[in-house]
This record gives C-alpha cells, structure tokens and sequence, in this order.
C-alpha cells in the first residue's frame, strides 16, 4: 500500500467496482483481522500466517454474526454482498491495490460455495420448527401422514 492509506485505496476501488459499498471493504478488513487473530489464539502465539479463502470465510460468519448477529444478512445485502464469492471479489480486489496479499495457489474459486447465506446467516436467527433440513422435509413428504387413532366415548373423541 505504498504511500497510499486506506481510504484512498477505498476511493479507488469504489470507483473501479461499484458492486460493493464502503461498508463491505471495512467489514471485510476488520474480519480478516478477527480472523488472524483468532487462529494465532487457537495456535498458542504462535507468528501469524497466510489465510487461506475458505479459512476468511469461517471468520466472516462467526465475525458478522457476533457484531450484526440477526442483522448480517440485510446488511451484506444492502453492501452488495450476496455470496461467499462476493467476499471472494472484494478480498482480490484489495489484493489489487497491495492491501491483503495473497499466495499463488489462492484463487476467487476458493471463495465460491463455501458459505451459504441463508445457512449461516438467517437459519440461526428462525423459530426452531422452521430450522429444519431440507433433508427432514424430504423425508416427511415421502412419508405417508400418521392418522392419530380415536376413541369414541361418550360422543367425545380422543387421540390416543
């Protein structure tokens, strides 16, 4: 980042792609330090090291759900942020500028179906009976519905 902050950098890139707002590229910086961070915890101390796509996209979510918790969504929505792969453009596009680097083995395709938003950012904020798999749900449709039995007393019936 040579001579430049970064808000400048910002101003650039915000120019350059107009996907994305100011918020995205904040956010995304604050993560990836989130990120580090955490994984030099878990490390011991030990010296920090590159991030690998998959391992930035862990701390987004566990990161936009601490700070924005039942938010994140709407809020990445309203940045332009619509999938991992968008997290993916906005990292290559600092990478650009000189601000994140990267290795040659890292690729936008590192970014691509490795966080589902509905997943990871709506699915823990819904009621418990709406949490359901899609799995369970196929499971239950090709099941036939359980008829409860009935008891006919006095002109009252009772599920069993």
């Amino acid at each position: 980042m040579a001579g430049k902050d970064f808000e400048q950098v910002l101003e650039m890139l915000l120019q350059e792609d107009v996907r994305y707002a100011r918020g995205a590229y904040h956010f995304v910086r604050q993560a990836l330090t989130f990120t580090v961070e955490r994984i030099q915890k878990m490390a011991e101390g030990s010296r920090p090291r590159h991030i690998k796509g998959a391992e930035l996209l862990n701390g987004i979510r566990d990161y936009a759900l601490e700070q924005y918790g039942p938010m994140a969504h709407m809020l990445f929505t309203s940045w332009g942020v619509k999938a991992g792969e968008d997290f993916g453009y906005i990292v290559f596009n600092l990478v650009k500028h000189d601000v994140f680097s990267k290795t040659q083995e890292d690729s936008i395709e590192d970014f691509k179906d490795h966080l589902d938003f509905q997943e990871a950012f709506v699915r823990p904020y819904l009621p418990r009976f709406q949490r359901k798999t899609t799995a369970s749900r196929r499971s239950r449709k090709t099941r036939p519905p359980v008829k409860p039995e009935l008891d006919e007393t006095d002109g009252v019936s009772e599920v069993k």
